[in-house]
């Protein structure tokens, strides 16, 4: 199993102009825990939408790669994003589900991935070629470069190990979330003209 905060550190580690989506609850913590940044946009209370955000982000900037933390749970909320993923193939996201396989908001019920639904064979099924499982720290690493390639849809879903983490919180205002990002998405547009 997959320790979360040094695999989600892990993969944010150089990660140059990437714009990241966390979903709600832990993956927010985490993405937090790694490094507040300016073009990370936090997806409070929206369960089951930040694989969508991301690919409205990766349709709007397919000059970046965009990358998705969200959970088990809110991937499995939002099943259907796969299918509208395929219809746009963006060339630019990747979705990293953190399947602890527990609703760790809620008080750590099982959820269906822990009855045996495989989120990456859904994906595939859905048409996105590259969807695996990882089960090792050491696919973290190699996971990484993949993150800024471009070169397609990329799902990955981390089997890390189940169990609480502590709250690293950001800004939770909604209006004040969006309106830094996208200043600080402009900003960087204006820099390179």
């Amino acid at each position: 199993m997959i320790e979360r905060r040094p695999a989600v550190a892990e993969l944010l580690k150089d990660r140059g102009n990437a714009l990241v989506v966390a979903g709600l609850g832990s993956p927010v913590y985490d993405v937090c825990a790694a490094g507040d940044h300016d073009l990370t946009f936090y997806d409070w209370g929206a369960m089951g939408s930040a694989a969508m955000v991301g690919l409205g982000l990766a349709l709007s900037r397919p000059d970046r790669p965009v990358v998705v933390f969200t959970g088990d749970g809110e991937m499995l909320m939002g099943l259907g994003s796969f299918s509208t993923i395929v219809q746009h193939q963006p060339a630019n996201l990747s979705i990293l589900v953190l399947d602890n396989e527990q609703y760790a908001e809620t008080g750590m019920q099982k959820t269906a991935t822990g009855f045996g639904t495989n989120l990456a064979a859904v994906a595939r099924a859905c048409g996105i070629k590259d969807a695996s499982v990882l089960t090792q720290q050491n696919e973290v690493s190699a996971l990484r470069p993949k993150l800024h390639a471009k070169a397609g849809t990329l799902v990955a879903v981390l089997k890390i190990k189940p169990g609480d983490q502590p709250r690293t919180v950001p800004e939770r205002e909604g209006t004040l979330i969006a309106s830094r990002f996208m200043q600080h998405l402009a900003a960087g547009d204006r820099a390179r003209v």
